[in-house]
Formats: C-alpha cells, structure tokens, sequence
C-alpha cells in the first residue's frame, strides 16, 4: 500500500510538472513577450558551409522550436552570391520568403551591417551609407520583416557623431515608412554602447518608427563592436545601458556567451536583466542570440532559449 500510495504521489507531482511551463509561457505571450532567433547564433555554421541561409527559418523552427527569426544580411546569398547582390535579387528574396512561409516562421527583423557608417560627420562618405541601406529597408518589406537594425559607426568627435547619427536616421526612417518598417540601433561599439548617447539619439530624431535593440552583452566602449566577451578596458554599466535604451526598444537582443555548470552567464546576471526588461514594460520579441566560443552552436542556442524561458 506504502509503495502503491508512493508512486500515485510521485505520478501526480510529474503530471502537474507538465502543466507549470506551458502555462508560464503562455502568461508570457498574453504579457506581449514572445522569442526569436538571431541568426548570428549560427555564424560559424553559416561561414562553414554547413549551413546555408536558406535553410535558417527551418532550421530554427525544426531545431529549436522557434518560429521567428532575425536574419543577418551578411549571410544573404550564401557561397554562391555576394550578399551585397542577393540584398537586390528578388528572385533569391521570394524563395527565402517560400522558404519561411512553408516553415511557418515569422521574418521578424534583418540585421544590416557593412554598408558604410552612417555615424561618420562628413557628408559624403556617410550619405552614401545611407544609400546602400536602402535596399535592405527593401528587403525586409519584400520578406515580411516589422523592423531592419542599423548600426552607428564612425569617428571623431562624440556630439559631432551624434549630429550625423540623428540626420542619417531621419533620413532612413524616412524612407521606411511607407513601407511600415521600423529602423532600430543596437549597442554595438563606441558610442552608441553610451545608454545614455543612445537614448539621446532616439530623443532628437523623434520618430516613431525609429528605436533601440538594446543587447545584453555589446557595452563595451573599448571595442569595435562593443563586445564584452573576452575582457573590456571600457566597460558601461550594462544594466544602466539597457534600462536607458529600453524606452525606445523594438526588440531585445537577449545575448549569451559560455555557460557556467549551472547553466548561466558568468559576466551578467540574467534574472536582473530579464526584470529591467519586464519593468520596462516591454512588448514584443526577446531575440536568442548565442555568441560563445567554446561550446557547440545548438546547445549555445538551447542553453540560451532555456535562460530565457526560465526568467519569462
């Protein structure tokens, strides 16, 4: 009776066990709070060959269970085009939609880089920068994508790089609005890894479909892009940067490098960021970025979805 009476107990524990996290994540997407998939996560299998950016939206809704994703235009076109050509290739771009569509995934956001840097004061080089973003605002219309993330590079001084910050931004949300595209700026580097630089950009441009994507991990001002994996010399408060772009945000870049045994980030603590996110008031995508070095690309990916999850 003791043992009958033993697993009953142990039957009903397992069986309520099933029930918490479903109704978790459903609280969630009822709080406007749902996941995506960058598509850096990838990086080393999408330079390798072994997987081609064609294939990504499947991937992440077949692997991982994620059913929307944000692209990288660097990846476009794969070993067969360069990407700055497949940005333009309608043909290349409706076979990316099939391809999501017949995954069942959402294009959610497309990440631009290595177009020029539209943070640069003299006019020339950084209007030109400011064209050759275009095609992507394009792209992302044609794919189905809300929203393209830009980043502000360039050189010189501090309030000069925001003088021409906030004009090239206004002149790119600009052009994405009749489109109904959002054009947002990650913390990547320099100043734009300042939350408080940041946010002052946002101010001045005064768009509506102009914001943030704040990321967990790129706030040192040391490096080029800002990232802290590593070790950083100039490190901002990531904390303090992430509650100051968070008014603006129309995305969150939920960033991972290595985990420890326990299944955390050794260099930021995720329970606090998570709830400055959720303070914030937040709606809309937390996007599973996995940057790490040392272990393989899926369980990075994994690992990460499951932090997330478990502070949603």
């Amino acid at each position: 009776m003791n043992n009958r009476r033993k697993f009953l107990q142990q039957t009903m524990l397992g069986a309520a066990a099933m029930f918490v996290k479903p109704s978790l994540f459903a609280a969630a997407k009822d709080a406007g709070l749902k996941i995506s998939l960058a598509e850096w996560s990838l990086h080393r299998a999408l330079q390798s060959g072994k997987l081609d950016h064609l294939d990504f939206p499947a991937t992440a809704k077949n692997d991982f269970g994620i059913d929307a994703v944000e692209y990288v235009n660097g990846f476009f076109g794969g070993k067969k085009m360069h990407f700055k050509e497949a940005g333009k290739n309608a043909a290349y771009l409706k076979e990316l939609l099939r391809r999501s569509k017949d995954a069942g995934v959402y294009n959610h956001l497309l990440m631009i880089d290595d177009e020029g840097s539209l943070a640069l004061p003299g006019d020339k080089q950084r209007l030109q920068a400011v064209d050759n973003h275009k095609k992507w605002i394009e792209a992302a219309a044609l794919l189905g994508c809300k929203t393209i993330r830009v980043n502000l590079h360039g050189s010189g001084d501090s309030d000069d790089k925001k003088t021409a910050s906030v004009d090239s931004l206004s002149r790119l949300c600009e052009f994405a609005a009749p489109m109904n595209i959002n054009v947002v700026v990650e913390n990547h580097g320099s100043d734009s890894s300042k939350g408080f630089w940041l946010a002052d950009v946002m101010k001045q441009v005064g768009k509506p479909n102009v914001g943030t994507l704040p990321d967990f991990g790129n706030f040192c001002i040391s490096h080029p892009w800002g990232t802290t994996q590593g070790g950083c010399k100039d490190e901002y408060d990531r904390y303090k940067g992430v509650a100051e772009m968070l008014p603006y945000a129309k995305g969150v870049s939920a960033k991972t490098y290595d985990f420890d045994s326990n299944g955390n980030q050794p260099l930021m603590d995720y329970d606090r960021l998570m709830k400055i996110v959720k303070d914030a008031g937040f709606k809309g995508y937390i996007g599973v970025e996995f940057e790490g070095n040392t272990q393989d690309e899926a369980e990075g990916i994994r690992k990460t979805k499951t932090l997330v999850e478990k502070y949603l």
